[in-house]
């Protein structure tokens, strides 16, 4: 029931990416940006050395993330994280526990978001408890207490929470931007499955440089 473990795989490409059924289009002063479990404890199913190793998949994405994290911020655009606690109750933990076992400890090495991502002041962490960002927390009413109705999502593993929180933000009239390099998962084909799901479902794959040029050229100073 404990991740498994993944091995490297290269990260998809803009000509690789399927085509959006949505014409969402993004927009600097419509988004919110969302920083998905980057936690040490999912980011050390791809290895110990995962974020220093050449060729690895989680600090290649993690180095995406980084960027559109800095652009984000100066652009005034919100910045939304996601972290499960340490320790959980298994009644509070749910059906969860039955697929994954009990999940991680209270302890730094598991909870907290990996270094070169860490929150800065004004970022914004939820607790999480399911596989959407959007259960059981404020996010919804967060990003519209902001003005905001378009989420873009970074973080692991795609075809798991991140596309179960592109599904909700689609439910809920949030327009999902999907990452494709700045998204992480169990392997190349399940990266791709949550990609093609997302484009012909619920919203727009798109690369970390698309998102980053239009963020950009929002940015007001």
């Amino acid at each position: 029931m404990a991740l498994p473990k993944i091995p490297d795989y290269p990260l998809p490409t803009a000509a690789e990416l399927p085509q959006p059924r949505a014409p969402f289009e993004l927009s600097a002063g419509r988004a919110a940006l969302l920083v998905h479990d980057m936690q040490r404890y999912f980011c050390a199913a791809y290895g110990a050395d995962a974020l220093t190793r050449e060729g690895s998949t989680i600090a290649a994405a993690a180095r995406n993330i980084a960027r559109l994290l800095q652009i984000a911020r100066r652009a005034g655009v919100p910045v939304f994280y996601t972290a499960q606690k340490g320790n959980q109750f298994r009644p509070d933990r749910g059906l969860q526990a039955d697929l994954w076992g009990p999940g991680m400890s209270a302890i730094p090495e598991h909870e907290d978001i990996i270094p070169v991502l860490a929150p800065s002041e004004g970022d914004i962490t939820l607790v999480k408890h399911r596989y959407s960002a959007f259960q059981r927390s404020n996010l919804a009413e967060l990003m519209r207490a902001r003005g905001r109705d378009q989420l873009i999502i970074t973080g692991i593993y795609a075809h798991i929470g991140c596309l179960a929180t592109a599904a909700e933000a689609f439910q809920r009239d949030i327009q999902p931007f999907f990452v494709a390099d700045g998204l992480a998962d169990f392997s190349r084909d399940k990266h791709d499955m949550a990609l093609s799901w997302v484009a012909a479902c619920t919203g727009v794959p798109l690369t970390s440089d698309a998102a980053a040029a239009t963020l950009a050229r929002g940015t007001p100073h």
